[in-house]
């Protein structure tokens, strides 16, 4: 399961969504996630996997890794499925018993949520697979740029942000050493009560947090060593600027958002 976290990896590719600018990829993974929550009605929510589907064609990346990435909110998408199926009351009553009732309203109450974490998920992932690192800074310490205005030092915000997605798969790929390392010495982290197993979690999370200052401690020396000193009268080797295909992907969520709303006006709320 920890190998299936791709969370704030990088994926190389020549794709359409690959070479838009950084900054018009954050907006547009904004306004995504803004758009997921308006939508009302299954034929809206259908417009936004459409959506979801064709964006993850033309970002050529593997369905082996998309599947692969989405695995580990499996238990979040049924739980929440399973919060909504019993808690959700309305229309015709298809299952009872004790106090547990499972009603038609429910049914489509938990379609409806884990279709929506699935596009959730999968939609903003594209946006750590096909931007750098470097872009990815570039592009945050470009939108925050106005609060220059108010004395924030948008630079080192950025480039926290982007180090600490950074380090998520590589944190991720130290805990999967760490597990194989305490499971070839004898450890049982799979058996016994909830109890047991948090107490078998302290020999992982010691050498992992030991590990992780020591990665910080490293890659802050190596910095210094290169002499960084922030962002104050720093350049960008690479200028960002807008290009045709931003313009288009920005039509697109247009186009998008303007059916989504012409949807849930049209057709009646099942939420």
């Amino acid at each position: 399961m920890i190998r299936d976290i791709t969370i704030g990896q990088y994926f190389f590719g020549k794709s359409f969504i690959h070479q838009m600018d950084a900054r018009m990829k954050i907006v547009i993974s904004l306004f995504f996630i803004i758009l997921i929550f308006l939508c009302k009605n299954f034929f809206s929510l259908g417009l936004v996997a459409a959506f979801t589907v064709f964006i993850l064609s033309v970002s050529q990346i593997p369905l082996r890794l998309i599947l692969k990435s989405l695995r580990p909110i499996v238990i979040i998408v049924i739980f929440t499925a399973f919060l909504n199926l019993f808690y959700t009351k309305g229309g015709r009553t298809l299952y009872e018993f004790w106090f547990f009732e499972i009603t038609v309203k429910g049914v489509y109450s938990a379609i409806f949520m884990a279709v929506r974490i699935i596009c959730l998920v999968a939609g903003t992932s594209l946006l750590t697979y096909t931007t750098t690192p470097t872009a990815l800074t570039s592009a945050i310490e470009s939108l925050l740029s106005p609060l220059k205005l108010v004395h924030v030092d948008v630079h080192t915000f950025a480039m926290m942000m982007t180090l600490a997605l950074r380090f998520i798969p590589t944190l991720i790929e130290e805990i999967d050493r760490i597990i194989s390392a305490q499971k070839a010495r004898g450890a049982d982290l799979e058996s016994g009560g909830l109890v047991k197993r948090a107490k078998a979690l302290i020999p992982i999370f010691i050498p992992l947090f030991v590990s992780a200052f020591r990665r910080a401690y490293e890659l802050a020396y190596a910095m210094e060593c290169r002499c960084y000193n922030g962002g104050k009268g720093r350049t960008s080797m690479k200028k960002m600027h807008m290009t045709f295909r931003d313009a288009v992907a920005l039509a697109v969520v247009v186009i998008l958002t303007s059916g989504i709303f012409l949807l849930n006006f049209k057709f009646k709320t099942v939420i």
